[in-house]
Formats: C-alpha cells, structure tokens, sequence
C-alpha cells in the first residue's frame, strides 16, 4: 500500500491543503478586521485542522477532563508527527495558540494568520519584552498555549526529554499545565517520510497541573514531573 499512498500524499493531499490554507487564510484575515481577539480566527484554524485530517483519513479520540473553556491554560505535549497541531486543534476545544520564529509572522496566509490571530511570535534576539506583551494578551483573551518542550519531534515516537525553560511561560505567568499525550500519531506521517496514511489516534488530557507559588527554579522539577505523566500512556503506541 505504500506506494497508493505516497502517490495519494503528493497529488491530491499536498494541493488539497495548499487550497485550505488559502481559503481558510484569507477568510481568517478578513476575520481580524472586526475580530482582533483572534477568536473567529482560530475557528478558520480548527476547520483547516479538522479538513486536513478528513482528507488524510484520521479519526481523533480524545478522552480525560478538559480544563475550563474560559481560562488560560499551557498545554503541555509529547511530540511525534507533523500532524500534532492539527490534531490537538481538532481534539481541544479551546482557543489555543502556539509559539513561533518571529520570522514566520511574514509567510503568506499561515505567518499572517500567526500574527494577527494573537500567536505567541517570538523574537529570538530579544525575546523577553515581547513574550511578555503577548503572552499578557493571551492571557486576556482566555486562550491557552501549546507548547511541544522536546524541543523537535520524536523520530521513534517516544517522549524525549522535556526542557525545563519551555516551562517558564507558565510558572511566570502563574497558569495551569494540562500534560497531554497524542498516541499513534507518527502512524500517520513519519518524521522524515512524504506519505500519509489513515490512522486512529489517541489524544488523553491528564489532571491539571497549578503552578501557583512556583518560581523559575522549579522549572526543571515540574518539567520532569510532566514529562513523567505524558510518557506514562504514550507507551501504548
């Protein structure tokens, strides 16, 4: 079957979500006119999620409490495929952003999208002023970030090791971690690999984590305590 599926990828998935991302992207700027919350916005992202994986053929399972729809949370994940994001935009439904180079903020419809749907951009030569100003925003609007603190997807689909700076931007804003684990994602695309193939795949939220009363020192501690809880059930893959 590898072959049907490799041939399928690149001559009917591949345009299919050239033409979502532009369809979907321009509908989502025209958004930001009125809507600068990015709330309408991240609904043209959860559509575009929820059409890639139609057209992939994967179903998403998710099971486990979700945390409260009007508050911020830090979603912390395990980090296996391409497909991640997609599937947690499609499993959660909360508004969610993600963190991002500063420089994709320029790339036609999805850097757009990023910038003025109230991403996370990230300036990597001075970083500090402007996570603060952003994540502040974020906040405001009761939206909760993604964060993958392996730093790079998995090329065997185990958990790596969390990295305990990803955690700062929930102990210094005092918010909440929802530890997730995505099973039998790298089932769909490989690290490595352009092919897709149909796939279930699991998405288990585990009991929140607060971090109130937690300083930057706590950082390396925490990341291993999440790290541990997500790990626990990506065994199943």
């Amino acid at each position: 079957m590898k072959p049907f599926h490799w041939w399928r990828t690149v001559f009917f998935l591949i345009p299919a979500v050239g033409l979502y991302t532009i369809v979907l992207g321009i509908v989502s700027l025209t958004s930001t006119l009125v809507d600068r919350s990015g709330h309408f916005a991240h609904k043209c992202a959860r559509t575009w999620a929820r059409l890639i994986l139609w057209t992939t053929g994967v179903k998403v399972e998710r099971s486990g409490p979700l945390p409260p729809l009007e508050s911020s949370t830090v979603i912390v994940s395990n980090h296996a495929s391409i497909y991640d994001i997609p599937i947690l935009f499609t499993a959660l439904p909360l508004q969610l952003r993600i963190p991002a180079k500063a420089s994709l903020g320029s790339f036609p419809f999805i850097g757009w999208h990023l910038r003025l749907a109230g991403h996370l951009l990230i300036e990597r030569t001075n970083p500090g002023p402007g996570i603060i100003k952003r994540m502040k925003k974020m906040v405001q609007q009761n939206a909760s970030l993604i964060i993958f603190p392996e730093g790079s997807r998995s090329s065997d689909g185990l958990v790596g090791q969390f990295k305990g700076g990803s955690f700062l931007l929930a102990i210094d804003n005092q918010l909440p971690i929802v530890p997730v684990t995505i099973v039998n994602s790298p089932n769909v695309m490989r690290k490595g690999e352009l092919m897709v193939q149909p796939a279930t795949v699991q998405v288990i939220l585990h009991e929140p984590i607060a971090t109130t009363g937690m300083t930057r020192a706590d950082a390396r501690a925490l990341a291993k305590r999440v790290q541990d809880v997500v790990a626990q059930d990506a065994k199943r893959a």
